[in-house]
């Protein structure tokens, strides 16, 4: 079985990773008749053309920044940032083999059989944050109202800022795909909340999402539990599908577990790839992509004080 750890070690770029990654496994798919593996393989190519023709990241992130100047006219005493990424090559890698697993997983434990090729190829289809952008906000102190908390006030402009968004991107050639999914009221498991909504970019042709957090949200999320190195807890849970699904019931549920694994315990610090170093899995300097998303963009923007405002 080939694997992304494969092509790792051997002081690359990541798009020659990529490209060797993607042919062989079409190559190995086609010989072992295998629509999973091609599949994975198509949806390393996209990751490929986002990388390789970035003039349309260019007109997102003007079209976007007319955003970010519109709440900074209106929100003034916000403090506020505006990131864009392309999703990195291992998280992507993982997303794509999580998926399967857990199709897999909750088609078994619901109709006690495995799913057919085209079932799990079709569950699939469900990537639309390959490039997401990011608002975090944050209300300092000197803004915030004496009867009612500042986690409060600032969820409130959360949602106030999530309902103007579709409208105001939409006449910039963003069509929304539908409202707003509420991960601050609903978290995940792991404590993550931020509200997702997803656009087609119909400039790029293309989908992309967009998440609004407020700090303390994104704290959680990037140096907090809900971050993407808490792979323990990660691990445990599918260590746990693989009690329930043996070893052999179903090949594509094997492949999955088995690259997820190899990621997870993967020692950065050993990876030989162009414009990557690590110490450790917690100690990164990625410029190509490898670990941490590709940015996009970066604008800040700092409160007003009080006695700024009229």
């Amino acid at each position: 079985m080939i694997t992304l750890n494969d092509y790792l070690f051997d002081g690359n770029t990541v798009l020659k990773i990529l490209l060797q990654y993607s042919s062989d496994l079409k190559d190995s798919a086609i010989k072992s008749n295998n629509p999973i593996d091609l599949a994975h393989s198509n949806f390393l190519i996209q990751i490929i053309e986002l990388l390789e023709h970035n003039d349309f990241l260019t007109s997102q992130a003007h079209r976007i920044k007319e955003f970010y100047k519109y709440m900074t006219r209106e929100y003034p005493f916000l403090a506020f940032t505006f990131k864009g990424r392309i999703k990195s090559l291992i998280r992507a890698e993982e997303k794509f083999n999580g998926y399967i697993l857990e199709y897999i997983y909750e088609y078994y434990q619901k109709n006690g059989k495995y799913p057919n090729e085209t079932e799990i190829k079709s569950s699939l289809n469900c990537f639309r944050d390959l490039i997401a952008y990011r608002i975090v906000i944050s209300l300092p102190q000197c803004h915030v109202s004496p009867d009612e908390s500042r986690e409060a006030q600032e969820e409130r402009y959360l949602y106030e800022i999530a309902e103007i968004m579709p409208n105001f991107l939409n006449d910039l050639g963003f069509t929304p795909e539908s409202d707003y999914r509420d991960y601050v009221k609903n978290p995940r498991p792991t404590g993550y909340q931020s509200l997702h909504i997803t656009f087609y970019d119909e400039m790029a042709r293309c989908y992309t999402e967009v998440q609004l957090r407020t700090k303390d949200m994104d704290d959680m999320a990037e140096i907090g539990e809900a971050n993407h190195f808490g792979y323990e807890k990660i691990q445990l849970e599918h260590r746990t599908k693989r009690d329930i699904i043996p070893v052999g019931e179903c090949v594509y549920f094997d492949e999955a577990y088995d690259r997820l694994i190899k990621l997870h315990e993967l020692d950065l610090s050993s990876v030989n790839v162009n414009m990557f170093k690590a110490l450790n899995n917690q100690l990164i300097n990625d410029g190509c992509g490898l670990f941490r998303g590709r940015q996009i963009m970066p604008f800040e923007h700092l409160s007003r004080f009080q006695n700024d405002l009229d």
